[in-house]
């Protein structure tokens, strides 16, 4: 359904089972959920999908190993269970991450862990070898069930130096376990939210809209592309907007009914570097540190170049958040800690980004002590309104069991009954995953008339909903990006089936060209030509769509128009846009 006739479709139809407010990774979970138990529900996100924290992590997929201090042990199972479900439901974007650990001290860490296992208020210390051998231990323990990643082991330092010679030579010795990373996590939440749009016919989804209670009472949805609104009649809404829950509960309540703040986030930011020495250097693992103050920090390969991070800082306003430079000095210092002799040049920072973790409200001085647990929380308007569930906390990983948890509370209150697991269900392009890829390869090529080179392309990109978008590239001729390993037709497609509205939309969220630091000044003006072409809009319209974008890019991302004017210069991709000969 396209936008207009969602919006015609709810003048004509206004009641609706559900209302997700917030098409963040929890938003959208929760939306599938629901979807697939035959319950008519409406989504509604103020931006785009995927555009506020859910597109600002860590690129981890993780169990939470450093949550153990806190004694979350029921967080890190269920994140392990969940990492592991990944795995096997989205292999297309979600694979294994070799993890090292560098270990500094022995015994240090031991008397702090406890205390903070205690729940006494105490910074971080040092982990020694001791402290991390326990912690991955565990880790290992929880997971001897299904056993799909290595146990961890233990290096000497002559051993840990040899295969990574770059590291600061005061450690000790080093620990490797497994984790995992998702690749294209804005494309994952969009794979989400078209499996819980093919569910049941009348399931409506739109981004760039708000749900707001006006005076008399009434839910209005309203749209910011056409300036509409419309009237809706949730039975239930939900408010999975994380950071933002306390500012969308304004919208929904009345002022004499508002809630008390539920939200305390924490913002953490990350540079993406291109800089083949510290690519190198990494030798194909993520290096999982700490810095001298005791903070965790990354550092790992991510889309041919280097992603670092993070910071930890409360904040209260999530719409305003960047990557200060603060941050990035804090950023490079620890990576300049843990390997020392790799100078970093600004210019190598082609891309930052920062995100809100939704995190409950807390008074703890140090925000590493706040719980990254999830819940829920009903509020019941006093004056009539419809009930509001609240989705409190939660991280990226477990996205699936928050968004479970949500629906079951959802479906008892309106008096139905689950029909569908989730566990075990694919994701988008990792539905019907050859175990034969090479042979999957070539018969979609033969079959679709590209070129082998092109279909594991796609593949790499889609997972099998390659299948669908090599359908419609492969009737017309087709030419590649100015500069890059994406084709006009392949944009074309994205345009017009995943619900984007501006560039931002398009070249940082259902692309990588952004965030993986190749974005030219050349490519974003035919990415924008496509977008303008499809829409019809006015050349001044286009104008003000070029200024937008790259207002946003500079000021969110740190990117100016320089920057990708130096880009411009021709380099080899491996786009293959011809399609094979008979």
């Amino acid at each position: 359904m396209k936008r207009q006739e969602i919006l015609d479709g709810l003048r004509q139809s206004p009641k609706v089972d559900v209302c997700v407010v917030g098409g963040g990774i929890n938003g959208i979970s929760v939306f599938r959920e629901l979807a697939l138990q035959g319950l008519n529900v409406l989504l509604v996100e103020k931006h785009d999908y995927c555009s506020g924290a859910s597109s600002a992590l860590s690129r981890m997929v993780h169990g939470g190993l450093r949550y153990l201090e806190n004694g979350e042990f029921k967080l890190v199972q269920e994140s392990l269970v969940e990492r592991d479900r990944l795995l096997r439901n989205a292999p297309h974007y979600v694979a294994p991450l070799p993890t090292t650990v560098p270990v500094f001290d022995i015994f240090s860490g031991l008397g702090n862990g406890i205390v903070r296992f205690l729940g006494l208020s105490r910074r971080p210390s040092r982990r020694g070898a001791v402290a991390i051998k326990a912690g991955l231990s565990i880790y290992d323990f929880l997971t001897r069930k299904r056993a799909l990643m290595p146990r961890h082991q233990f290096r000497g330092r002559r051993t840990t130096l040899a295969k990574w010679p770059a590291l600061n030579p005061d450690i000790k010795s080093s620990a490797t376990y497994f984790d995992a990373w998702v690749s294209h996590p804005e494309r994952l939440g969009i794979e989400l939210l078209q499996d819980g749009l093919l569910a049941k016919f009348g399931v409506m989804a739109l981004n760039y809209a708000e749900l707001r209670r006006t005076e008399n009472g009434e839910y209005h949805v309203e749209d910011q592309i056409g300036g509409a609104s419309v009237a809706v009649e949730p039975a239930l809404i939900i408010n999975a907007t994380g950071g933002w829950i306390d500012l969308a509960n304004q919208t929904l309540f009345s002022p004499e009914a508002r809630p008390s703040p539920l939200m305390g986030g924490t913002k953490g930011s990350h540079l993406i570097i291109d800089n083949a020495e510290l690519r190198d250097a990494l030798a194909d693992h993520m290096i999982y540190y700490e810095n001298e103050d005791g903070r965790i920090c990354i550092a790992f390969p991510y889309l041919g170049k280097v992603l670092v991070g993070s910071t930890d800082i409360r904040v209260d306003d999530p719409e305003t958040v960047r990557c200060e430079a603060d941050e990035r000095d804090y950023i490079l210092q620890s990576l300049a800690f843990v390997l020392p002799d790799i100078t970093i040049r600004p210019e190598q920072i082609v891309f930052q980004f920062s995100g809100v973790r939704p995190l409950p409200a807390s008074t703890d001085s140090f925000t590493g002590r706040i719980p990254r647990d999830h819940f829920c929380t009903m509020l019941e308007p006093p004056d009539g309104g419809a009930p509001v569930l609240c989705m409190i906390g939660g991280k990226w990983t477990t996205f699936r069991s928050f968004g479970e948890l949500a629906a079951d509370m959802a479906l008892e209150r309106l008096g139905r009954r689950r029909r569908v697991a989730t566990t075990d269900r694919p994701i988008g392009g990792g539905r019907a995953f050859p175990a034969n890829t090479p042979a999957w390869l070539a018969q979609m090529a033969a079959s679709k008339g590209l070129s082998a080179g092109r279909m594991a392309e796609l593949f790499a990109r889609y997972g099998t909903d390659a299948e669908a978008i090599a359908g419609f590239i492969a009737p017309s001729p087709d030419e590649a990006l100015p500069h890059a390993a994406y084709s006009v037709r392949e944009l074309q497609f994205l345009i017009r089936e995943e619900a984007v509205e501006h560039l931002d939309d398009l070249l940082l969220r259902r692309t990588t060209l952004a965030v993986s630091g190749e974005l030219s000044l050349d490519m974003m003006d035919a990415a924008l030509d496509l977008l303008a072409q499809d829409k019809n809009w006015t050349l001044a319209h286009r104008a003000s769509e070029r200024v937008r974008f790259l207002t946003l890019l500079n000021e969110r991302h740190g990117v100016d128009e320089d920057m990708l004017s130096a880009r411009n210069e021709p380099r080899s991709t491996e786009c293959d846009t011809t399609a094979k000969s008979g």
